[in-house]
């Protein structure tokens, strides 16, 4: 049969009471020893049997001058035996009274502690209960619950605190999870549509043509290539996820000439300075991120507009920096941030095959590089986007090769 451990508060409330009767116990024996130290030996008295006797012949020698000589001597040893006799008794009864006040003193002081510990604890821990209400109340569909502690700050109230920002964050990802599932299911619905409509609509005539039935191919192809190219980038976002498990010597500046020169950009004035920017992480994940924001400066561009891309090494924050920035719309300097969460787009900067997770797979693929992004929104339009990432630890010096190159690409 398993015994029933007991609770944390009878347990505090026990180490409490222990603790206090054996500090009182020290106290009370170290308090006799001192006294009893005080009080000088005396030697063992043999009581006289006429004691009464030997009192009035004394008291009669006191008086009369010619007493006898040894019987003055007698007296004078009885009076000190008697002296003697009585200190001792005084303190071996100060000593007893001293010994018994303090045990019981000792015995009401532990009850009073524990009386008292049991219910200091209890006060403590009643605030710990409502972290724990609050814990049990807390699920993934309610996150609203907070520990609304009162008191000092102290450590409970400390701990309160983290955990009402803990379920924050919690609340805000699972917040972010649900969008980021509805607006996946939103976009991949939409190519599931058309190929739906196509073949309805080619299925409810008895004879389609073959134009019709090429028409129709036309369609669900474009529809199966929007719905990859979205697949494609969930798994990208779900990869970055993941602890990188390919990290190569990659140099960004080479990464960029080659994506420049992959990425159509017709219509618009591309200027590249490129400066060696060696780092290391996942080729692939790398080269991803520089798409991206190639891609996402030419998509949301204005006609005849402009694109400067450039990378850097920044000996003193040994970081290596990439830089591309676009002309365009304005955007709010407020909305700016929020252009890197998934599915998230702007209304003037919605391209026609566009999903919102360009900039959202750039935030990622960097987090997952130990790198920071950041973007500016000019008062002019556009927006200039700037990856760090970190260093590699043998790297040669920036300084060291050819200089930099300033490649002016013109309209394509």
């Amino acid at each position: 049969m398993r015994h029933r451990r007991l609770t944390i508060r009878a347990r505090l409330t026990l180490l409490a009471t222990a603790l206090s009767a054996a500090a009182g116990a020290v106290v009370v024996a170290t308090t006799y020893a001192l006294v009893a130290g005080t009080v000088p030996a005396s030697k063992a008295i043999a009581r006289s049997t006429s004691s009464d006797a030997l009192a009035a012949a004394c008291r009669t020698a006191l008086h009369d001058p010619t007493a006898d000589a040894n019987l003055r001597e007698k007296c004078q040893i009885a009076f000190k035996a008697g002296v003697q006799l009585g200190a001792q008794t005084q303190s071996d009864t100060t000593l007893s009274h001293l010994l018994t006040f303090s045990l019981v003193t000792l015995v009401a002081a532990t009850a009073l502690m524990a009386v008292a510990s049991w219910f200091v604890v209890g006060r403590v821990l009643r605030r710990i209960q409502r972290i724990t209400t609050a814990a049990r109340a807390a699920s993934d569909a309610n996150l609203s619950e907070r520990v609304a502690l009162q008191g000092p700050r102290d450590e409970v109230y400390e701990l309160a605190d983290t955990f009402n920002a803990m379920l924050a964050r919690l609340d805000a990802s699972f917040a972010s999870q649900r969008r980021f599932i509805a607006n996946a299911s939103h976009e991949l619905r939409t190519p599931l549509t058309v190929i739906r409509t196509s073949v309805d609509v080619a299925l409810a005539k008895p004879s389609p043509t073959v134009e019709e039935l090429g028409a129709m191919a036309v369609d669900v192809r474009e529809a199966a290539n929007r719905a990859t190219a979205l697949i494609e980038a969930l798994l990208t976002l779900a990869r970055t996820d993941q602890a990188l498990t390919t990290r190569e010597p990659v140099d960004l500046a080479t990464v960029v000439e080659d994506v420049v020169d992959s990425v159509s950009h017709e219509g618009l004035d591309v200027d590249v300075s490129l400066a060696p920017a060696r780092t290391t992480g996942d080729p692939v994940l790398l080269e991803r991120l520089v798409t991206n924001l190639v891609d996402n400066a030419v998509r949301y561009n204005r006609p005849d507009g402009r694109i400067a891309i450039s990378t850097r090494t920044d000996e003193d924050a040994d970081r290596v920096v990439v830089t591309v920035a676009n002309t365009g719309a304005v955007i709010p300097a407020g909305e700016v941030r929020a252009l890197f969460e998934p599915f998230r787009r702007l209304h003037d900067r919605t391209g026609p095959d566009g999903f919102g997770l360009g900039l959202a797979i750039v935030d990622a693929i960097t987090t997952a590089h130990s790198g920071l992004v950041t973007a500016v929104a000019p008062d002019s339009g556009g927006l200039a986007v700037t990856v760090h990432l970190p260093r590699p630890a043998a790297a040669p010096p920036a300084s060291v090769g050819p200089g930099p190159t300033a490649v002016a690409v013109g309209r394509g």
